[in-house]
Order: structure tokens, then C-alpha cells, then sequence
């Protein structure tokens, strides 16, 4: 038997961070060496105890010594946001499992030190992606996707370059894949699907919450619910498979099934199937180019009656023709993109803004949008910071409307 993959799980107290962790205990081919998490001490630290890892990591550096306390003793323990970040530099693969921006010194770390990258957290590739692309450059880098659409995209490609004869793929980079004409990303339409901007005016908090199909964290399930997810995909996909926006479409799916398809020059589309389980993903990120030996979201074909697909309504779902235009534009935009969702979704979520307001405080920021160059890091983080001030002026603004 082969030594177990070595993983650094950053981000291991959210949604995807647990069901990483159920993936990994449940093969032998899997070895966790780091752990790492913002706030949540006592998670972090049971995870410890059950794991346990080299090093674990608390991103608020006020917990160290709480954590210090609750760790074993001989476990190294890191913090800050640069802690947390090292762990990037550790194991033979990185899980970025960290919600939002905060992800993007995960990315860029793991990728500069020619690590094989699982990214769950999209925000930072499309916030920083000038610098994370300059990354990914180093020898031995590369990107597996976890989120499902990409992980999807990501199948079917593998399984062309098979055909081909290639050993591995990496299909990041300049040029798009031969012979590949368009991607369809699949989105589940969520919990306001079908519905008017009229009907919507008064959603509440916990109706945004309540998606249909998939189990995710709070600030991911909003995002689904306006689409935006939808809108951050489409700029992901740009960067993870080099096709252009023109080529990249998007259809609503009820089933959650079919996770996204390609669809190649001759005519032939090639789509990756599986019931709505995020610890396939996962493994497959995980595996890759291998397969997990335990099955996740297998398909009872016969009780699976219809597949249905229909066009978005993008004039109620306005942030999906917003994330259009902020990828088209490039640069600094996708940056300013995602900040101002992010202020946006976290106003909603603490009652300030209504539902409605969101597309509203995204479009207002992007409208005062001026590109910057975006080399290094910090000028991401700059650029971010700005997006930012300028989105919570419009919340105020929004509030003092209602």
C-alpha cells in the first residue's frame, strides 16, 4: 500500500471543512497533518483530538492561548491570519475550505509553493485572479475544483484527455481545452425560483436560508438564492478552464443532478451526474487522478423520472448579469464584485438591507468601480478595501431608504 496523501484542511469547522473531514476519515489513502479555522476553538480543537494533526491554526489571534489550552500537547499551534495561511505550505494537498475573501493567502500560498490545490473557496481566485494565475505558474501547482459545477467541468475534461492519451490534466491555463465549444453551468434556481421581483420584496432571512437541494453555509446559500453564486462560477470558470464569457452558459436545473456539462465542436455534450452530495467533490479534489473507494450521491436510475432545464430569469436575478459584466470588464472588477456582495449579503443577514437591496448595494459599488492594476497581493487586498467602503456607504444609504 502507498503512504496516505498528506492533507492541510484550512477552514475545517465550516460546511465543507465537516464533510471534508467525513470523506477522510472514511479512506485509508487520506492523512490529515493540518488543521485550521477563524473562530470556532472548541470544533477546531475536538478535531484535534480526533485527528490528530502536526499543526492547527486559529485565524483570530485573541483564541491562541484558549486553543493552546484545549490542543494536545506536542501539536504545534499557529495564529493570525498569516497562520492560518502558513498551513498553505504544509502536506502534499491544500483544502481551502475558508469562506470568502479571507481565503485568498490559502490560494496564493499553496500555489507559490507548488502545491496541488483543492479549492473550495472561489472568492479568491476570482477576486485576486491576475495574481493567482502569476501562482499557479510555479512547478508543481495546480487546481482541483471542489465546487461541484467546476468539479463537474472539471470530469468531463479529465475524461477527454484520457481519450487522448494524457496521463493528467491540468486544465487551467491561457488557452482553452481543444475541441471544446461551450460549458454549461447547472444552478438549482434555490429557494426563490420561479418567483417575481414583486414577490420577492419581502423575503426573509430565513426563507433565503432554506435552499432546496443543497446543505451550505449561510453566506453561500444567500448567494444561491440571488444567484450570485451562479454569477461567481461563471468568473471561475473563465479563469480555472480559459474559455470566454460568450461560451460559458448557465441553465437552472430543480434536480441538482446533472452538475454541469461541456459541450464539445462536433456537437457531443458530455455532463458528470450524481444526487446533490458535496463529499464527492471533496473526494475527487482529494483523489485525483484517482477515485475514492467509497461511493457518494450514487443514482437510483430507476426512481430518477425527469431532468428539467430552463433559461435564468436574470431581469428578477439581476446579480447574474452583474457578474457578466464585472468578469467581462476584468481586472480589478470581479474584486470589487466580491466585496460588495459580501457587505451586501452580510447586511442582509444581520437584518439592515432587504433581499431585494442586494443586487441593488453590488450594482451601486461596480458603478463607481475605477480599474486598478492588480500585481501583488496587496494590491488585491487594496482594491478589495476600497469595494468595500464604497458597498457599506450604499447599505447605509439603503437603509435610510427603507
Amino acid at each position: 500500500m502507498s503512504e496516505p496523501r498528506s492533507i492541510s484542511l484550512v477552514g475545517s469547522t465550516g460546511s465543507i471543512g465537516l464533510q471534508a473531514i467525513d470523506v477522510i476519515e472514511r479512506e485509508e489513502a487520506f492523512r490529515v497533518v493540518a488543521l485550521g479555522a477563524n473562530r470556532s476553538v472548541a470544533e477546531l480543537a475536538r478535531q484535534v483530538h480526533s485527528l490528530r494533526p502536526e499543526v492547527v491554526a486559529i485565524g483570530d489571534a485573541a483564541l491562541a492561548d484558549e486553543l493552546e489550552t484545549l490542543v494536545p500537547w506536542g501539536v504545534e499551534v499557529r495564529a493570525g491570519a498569516d497562520g492560518l495561511s502558513s498551513l498553505a505550505e504544509i502536506g502534499d494537498i491544500v483544502l481551502n475550505a475558508v469562506v470568502g475573501f479571507a481565503g485568498l493567502g490559502v490560494t496564493v500560498r499553496a500555489l507559490s509553493s507548488g502545491r496541488k490545490l483543492a479549492l473550495a473557496n472561489k472568492e479568491s481566485l476570482i477576486a485576486g485572479a491576475p495574481v493567482v494565475q502569476a501562482a499557479r505558474t510555479t512547478a508543481g501547482a495546480e487546481i482541483i475544483p471542489v465546487d461541484s459545477e467546476h468539479c463537474a467541468i472539471h470530469q468531463c475534461l479529465a475524461g477527454r484527455a484520457r481519450e487522448k492519451g494524457t496521463a493528467s490534466i491540468d486544465p487551467l491555463g491561457p488557452e482553452p481545452p481543444a475541441g471544446v465549444s461551450r460549458l454549461v453551468l447547472t444552478a438549482s434556481g434555490g429557494p426563490f425560483r420561479g418567483r417575481s421581483r414583486d414577490e420577492l420584496n419581502a423575503v426573509t432571512v430565513e426563507e433565503a436560508l432554506a435552499h432546496p437541494t443543497w446543505k451550505m453555509g449561510p453566506k453561500i446559500t444567500v448567494d444561491s438564492s440571488t444567484l450570485m453564486n451562479k454569477g461567481l462560477e461563471i468568473i471561475e470558470a473563465h479563469e480555472l478552464f480559459g474559455v470566454d464569457y460568450a461560451t460559458i452558459e448557465v441553465l437552472i436545473h430543480p434536480q441538482s443532478v446533472v452538475h454541469s456539462m461541456v459541450e464539445f465542436t462536433d456537437g457531443a455534450t458530455i455532463a458528470q451526474l450524481s444526487l446533490p452530495d458535496m463529499r464527492l467533490p471533496i473526494g475527487y479534489a482529494l483523489s485525483y487522478p484517482d477515485r475514492l473507494s467509497t461511493p457518494f450521491g450514487r443514482i437510483d436510475w430507476k426512481s430518477l423520472d425527469r431532468l428539467d432545464f430552463c433559461a435564468p430569469d436574470r431581469a428578477t436575478f439581476s446579480c447574474l448579469s452583474l457578474a457578466y459584466e464585472a468578469g467581462e470588464e476584468g481586472g480589478s472588477a470581479p474584486a470589487w464584485l466580491n466585496a460588495a456582495n459580501e457587505v451586501a449579503v452580510g447586511a442582509f443577514l444581520e437584518n439592515r438591507i432587504s433581499w431585494i437591496r442586494i443586487a441593488d448595494v453590488v450594482s451601486e459599488t461596480l458603478a463607481a468601480h475605477e480599474p486598478t492594476k492588480l500585481v501583488e497581493v496587496d494590491d488585491v487586498l487594496a482594491a478589495d478595501a476600497e469595494a468595500r467602503a464604497v458597498a457599506r456607504a450604499s447599505v447605509e444609504r439603503q437603509e435610510k431608504v427603507a
